[in-house]
């Protein structure tokens, strides 16, 4: 049953995707533009009112007594924001901070339902302790039950406490009273306002994407509207290229708008460095020059595959087949072996995917091909002073 739900999912979002971005025609999916459009105006006002009921204290936030960093997007998905999250993770503990990450958890294991519809209508007051994914010196759950983001902070951050709960105000008070954290990142905070004190807002601005087709949820990709950058302290643009001068002039003219719109951010161009190829399942790993030349297949179940696929390319593989699920897809062993076979049938050396695919990959009974995934770090092209900046106004404030 659940895999048939999946199946209906992804079907379901990736038609709407299509319809959102005008890429299927017809009457029938201008008629949903239109519904879609009138529901996203519904969206907006609810968006502004619930912003209204916190700046006049109708909705209270609640504080901690520490440090609090809330990365996230105005968009749903896509812009490479793990990686920028551990990116801060670091720095923070190289700079003495002891540091918790707290996660929603998207599409972890959830309580059971009938738990869940009771506490909602006897308005029971939710005290179960977060999932702690990491303690700081051990990995303890797998990526099932954290969701894959959390479990992917964990495995490249052992010395972080990383926890999941929806509540992020429960699971900051618990990494505090038990494991003496001093400073909390919100994984996808952007939004979370309950959680406030001496806060820092990042937002992500994918460079290729800023904005999606400017429309906001459902019509469009949006959470927010683009205004809503004057919240952020600081502003990490992401998979910026500007290897020609008209990609160089686009940028420029996007820091423009950003700037028009938060004149007191900083803002930090990056990009998403490979830095080697590990095996999936064995651990071992490779340098860069394993693609060189190389017929591969690739893999992935993330938001945005084409950066994916275009970082083989770049590297110097051929990609001879590029299997694309739904974001978040969990793959069964047929679909991995599916795309060994279709791929070795064309010539593939090896099967590519990226590091928050390969946390979902099943056990296979045999493996034809070997199983790569791509370790990527974020490497900051222009703003290191300002991001440098950021921490240090964190560490002593």
């Amino acid at each position: 049953m659940r895999e048939w739900w999946q199946q209906f999912s992804e079907r379901a979002e990736t038609w709407l995707l299509d319809v959102i971005f005008q890429h299927r025609p017809g009457r029938k999916a201008a008629l949903v533009r239109f519904l879609l459009l009138c529901l996203s105006k519904v969206f907006a006002g609810a968006v502004k009112l619930r912003r209204f009921l916190y700046n006049v204290r109708i909705l209270r936030d609640a504080t901690l007594g520490v440090q609090v960093i809330a990365v996230g997007n105005l968009t749903v998905g896509g812009t490479g924001k793990t990686p920028v999250v551990e990116k801060f993770a670091r720095a923070l503990q190289d700079a003495g901070r002891k540091v918790a990450i707290l996660s929603r958890g998207y599409r972890s294991r959830p309580k059971p339902l009938g738990q869940r519809l009771a506490d909602k209508f006897l308005l029971r007051e939710d005290t179960t302790p977060p999932r702690v994914v990491s303690d700081g010196r051990s990995l303890l759950l797998d990526s099932e039950t954290a969701g894959d983001e959390p479990y992917m902070l964990a495995s490249n951050l052992k010395d972080v406490v990383v926890l999941v709960d929806k509540d992020r105000v429960k699971a900051g008070r618990y990494a505090v009273e038990h494991f003496g954290c001093d400073t909390l990142l919100l994984d996808d905070g952007f939004q979370y306002w309950k959680l406030a004190g001496r806060r820092t807002d990042v937002v992500l601005v994918d460079a290729q994407q800023p904005f999606g087709n400017e429309h906001l949820l459902p019509r469009g990709t949006l959470r927010e509207p683009p205004s809503h950058v004057a919240r952020a302290s600081v502003i990490f643009l992401t998979k910026v290229d500007r290897t020609s001068e008209a990609r160089s002039q686009e940028i420029d003219r996007l820091r423009d708008r950003l700037v028009r719109l938060n004149r007191k951010a900083e803002i930090v161009e990056c990009q998403h460095h490979p830095l080697y190829f590990e095996d999936v399942f064995t651990g071992e790993t490779h340098g860069l020059e394993l693609l060189r030349g190389r017929k591969v297949a690739s893999l992935s179940g993330i938001a945005q595959p084409e950066s994916f696929e275009a970082k083989l390319t770049e590297i110097g593989a051929q990609i001879v087949l590029a299997r694309r699920f739904a974001d978040h897809h969990r793959f069964t062993q047929q679909e991995v072996l599916d795309a060994i076979n279709r791929g070795k049938k064309r010539g593939a050396e090896m099967l590519l995917t990226t590091q928050k695919d390969a946390v979902r990959f099943p056990k296979l009974d045999r493996r034809d091909l070997p199983i790569y995934f791509m370790r990527v770090e974020i490497k900051i092209t222009a703003g290191a002073a300002g991001f440098d900046d950021a921490v240090r106004k964190i560490c002593f404030r």
